[in-house]
């Protein structure tokens, strides 16, 4: 791993025991349990990996090969008990059954049962994260930050510190199960998996701190891992020079507020150079309790020579907001097929619509899950590219293709983070622009899509045969129907993708459980 220095930034989860290991990789077990968690300060029944309620981190070098073995211990059924493991932004080249959308890429994993993830990273690093992708269960607890590091960081020289200690995770957390909950509002905030809600006679000191040493440069992997709130995130007094989206380097750009979406992520490089204070971090989130009050919604960034105690809040105000038409790719910029709207070999418009019974459709279709999971349908022979289910929400696409897909904004309950598997994408036309730009526009595999008047367009290139969902990172948009899978060179997929004995075990595994037992 990339460890510059000693790093003094450290980060302290208060009331949180360490009696579990809290980082494994490449190679290791998940342990996934139900337990009772009080991120902040409400005690539930949650999910977690081996323990760590703030999220299991997993790591490993560019070019590892990965063997994640999930064990499923979950016994309450408060909670799903089943469950599926997803390896947000790695594109599985070869490997789509281990890409983890239950009933997409295979089925779930039963109470009782274990699964060994296998697969290579080929060429990428970054900053990813996992989380489950059955229902809505990863809003539950199961999910955690995934870091792949890179020896050779064309970035290397920017920052100092780079190490276990500078990953911030945003999440959203909710007081009920959440296959009880059908559009929820969130309850609170929490950094690295602790923060403070706003009802209720809890007074806890949850809160995240970090120390810092001045004139230190720290690279900050900043993740949102919520079901549903976008935040705008900033530092008092502090800038922060973007070098890395969605696993893909960009060229450095310097910022002083994130408007970051579910499921998306930023590295950034943090100065320590100003007074040795305590400085407010902030993310205020798109939907549950905004403001500061009480110390909602907010960390403590702290010198390592500063007094330990509460910030003095600065009235800073934005001056230099990220926008993501910004965003240049540091390596290969530039967007596949013709500079021209539509010049691609083939372009796809998706319209979005919210129905009168709660639930969303796309082109006139509602996805739900197959009880047979896509890729399987055709490797048992049992299906042609235009016979897969779900009907109308399945899009074949030829391999070695340029591919355009435009997503109209205003849809009720954006903005709407769309994310892709399988690939990264080119952004040619940013949520809040009319602008189209063909060469050098931002890569990344998550983008909202916007309101009303925009029609965010992205391009990608069909080089990796599998299913790929499309789909909100909002899960509870997703449960209601938001996404649509493309069948990306099907007629390879016998060659192309060869899953393991235990994965064919699955689906007979998980079909023989009582319905008190999923």
């Amino acid at each position: 791993m990339i460890q510059l220095k000693h790093s003094l930034l450290s980060l302290v989860l208060l009331a949180v025991s360490s009696v579990a290991q809290s980082v494994i990789g490449p190679v290791g077990d998940m342990v996934i349990t139900d337990q009772t968690v009080a991120p902040d300060g409400f005690s539930r029944l949650g999910a977690v990996a081996n323990g760590i309620a703030a999220g299991l981190l997993i790591r490993g070098n560019k070019g590892d090969h990965f063997q994640l073995n999930v064990v499923n211990q979950l016994s309450d059924n408060t909670i799903l008990q089943s469950t599926s493991i997803h390896w947000h932004g790695l594109f599985q080249a070869g490997t789509g059954w281990a890409d983890g959308p239950a009933f997409i890429n295979q089925c779930p994993i039963a109470k009782g049962n274990s699964f060994l993830y296998d697969f290579t990273a080929v060429g990428q690093a970054g900053t990813f994260w996992w989380h489950s992708h059955l229902s809505t269960q990863y809003c539950d607890g199961l999910r955690g930050p995934m870091v792949i590091y890179d020896p050779e960081d064309p970035h290397a020289d920017l920052y100092d510190v780079d190490d276990t200690n500078t990953i911030l995770t945003l999440a959203d957390w909710y007081h009920d199960p959440a296959k009880t909950l059908g559009f929820p509002t969130p309850a609170s905030t929490l950094f690295n998996g602790l923060g403070r809600h706003a009802k209720g006679s809890f007074p806890s000191a949850y809160r995240s701190l970090k120390w810092l040493t001045c004139f230190d440069r720290y690279r900050i992997r900043l993740i949102n891992m919520a079901c549903d709130p976008d935040f705008t995130f900033s530092i008092e007094g502090h800038e922060m020079t973007i070098i890395e989206v969605d696993g893909v380097n960009h060229e450095p750009l310097t910022v002083d507020q994130i408007q970051i979406f579910a499921g998306q992520r930023y590295s950034f490089v943090l100065n320590a150079n100003q007074d040795e204070d305590n400085y407010w971090i902030r993310a205020s989130p798109s939907i549950g309790d905004g403001g500061f009050d009480d110390g909602i919604n907010s960390a403590i960034l702290r010198y390592t020579n500063a007094d330990v105690a509460e910030p003095i809040t600065r009235s800073d105000t934005s001056t230099a907001p990220l926008l993501e038409q910004n965003l240049v790719p540091l390596e290969n910029p530039g967007a596949p097929g013709n500079p021209v709207v539509g010049g691609v070999d083939v372009a796809i418009n998706l319209a979005f619509a919210f129905t009168s019974a709660g639930t969303f459709t796309v082109n006139g279709a509602q996805f739900t899950p197959p009880p047979v999971p896509v890729l399987l349908q055709i490797l048992s022979g049992a299906s042609t590219a235009d016979d897969l289910l779900p009907e109308g929400s399945v899009f074949p696409l030829p391999l070695d293709s340029t591919i355009e897909i435009s997503m109209p904004g205003g849809i009720v309950g954006g903005g709407h983070p769309f994310h892709l598997h399988g690939h990264t994408f080119d952004v040619v036309r940013s949520a809040g622009s009319s602008v189209y730009n063909y060469d050098n526009p931002p890569r990344r595999d998550v983008v909202n899509i916007g309101t009303t008047g925009d029609n965010v367009t992205i391009r990608f290139t069909t080089d990796n045969a599998g299913p790929w969902f499309l789909h909100c990172h909002i899960d509870w948009h997703l449960e209601a129907g938001l996404a649509v899978i493309f069948a990306e060179g099907v007629d390879s997929w016998t060659t192309a993708i060869d899953p393991t004995d235990q994965w064919d075990q699955l689906c007979p595994i998980y079909d023989a459980l009582p319905e008190a037992d999923l």
